[in-house]
């Protein structure tokens, strides 16, 4: 009965040391999160922000050329709304280049507005820019 009470009070303090290593782990957890915690930054509300008023240049109503009339209609138009148009007319006669995207392969309408065969759509905007008045 000695040996088992022997090994009985070997056995309680190694239960004890496992219960002290168990709260460092907590600590240290809890230390992360004191650390992280921190960090967070708190949004900061703005006043409300005023509705942006579009530009008069680009609402200013045009009137294109007969060239550019056969594509986008002969009614004066914004440069914005005739960009809009003239994609829809490039994107309904599958007129973009089908390998590379940003070249649009002109048709005889559109050839008469950009002047050559195949044009860049950042380029587009430049050449339907000398078609409208």
């Amino acid at each position: 009965m000695a040996t088992a009470s022997k090994s009985a009070a070997k056995k309680a303090p190694a239960k004890k040391v496992a219960a002290k290593k168990a709260p460092a782990k907590k600590v240290a957890a809890k230390k992360v999160a004191a650390k992280k915690a921190p960090a967070k930054k708190v949004a900061v509300k703005k006043a409300p922000a005023k509705k942006r008023t579009p530009n008069a240049a680009f609402m200013k109503a045009l009137t294109p050329s007969a060239a550019l009339a056969a594509v986008v209609g002969a009614n004066p138009l914004p440069r914005t709304e005739v960009v809009k148009k003239m994609w829809v007319y490039i994107k309904a006669n599958k007129l973009q280049d089908a390998v590379n995207k940003k070249m649009i392969n002109a048709d005889a309408k559109l050839r008469a507005v950009f002047g050559k065969v195949k044009a860049d759509m950042f380029e587009m905007q430049k050449l339907i820019g000398q078609h409208l008045k």
